[in-house]
């Protein structure tokens, strides 16, 4: 007889190893960006959505301060239209050398 604690293990570990759900594309898709914190954090990132999804309405977005006003997350939203365009946002912000975790 199996331990509830065991039990409950073995579910988790089955469930990580499950495929992530399927995207419908296109579709609305949240993205947050976080780096450290500057004034021109924000327009730098909005350059970089513009180049994937022209038609980004820069005027949607949110710009969080941490805590201790170290980082800063922009959160926002884009019409996406595949998974190739999120993966080539997602490299370009990365190489810019400020962006620490896109979610």
């Amino acid at each position: 007889m199996q331990s509830g604690s065991n039990r409950a293990f073995r579910d988790m570990r089955e469930t990580a190893t499950q495929k992530a759900p399927e995207i419908t594309f296109p579709c609305d898709y949240p993205i947050k960006v976080v780096g450290d914190a500057a004034e021109d954090f924000a327009a730098a990132v909005c350059a970089v959505i513009k180049r994937h999804a022209p038609d980004f309405n820069a005027a949607d977005i949110r710009v969080i301060d941490s805590r201790n006003g170290r980082f800063q997350s922009v959160r926002l939203s884009i019409r996406a239209t595949g998974e190739a365009q999120l993966k080539a946002l997602f490299e370009e912000l990365k190489a810019t050398g400020r962006v620490h975790m896109v979610v």
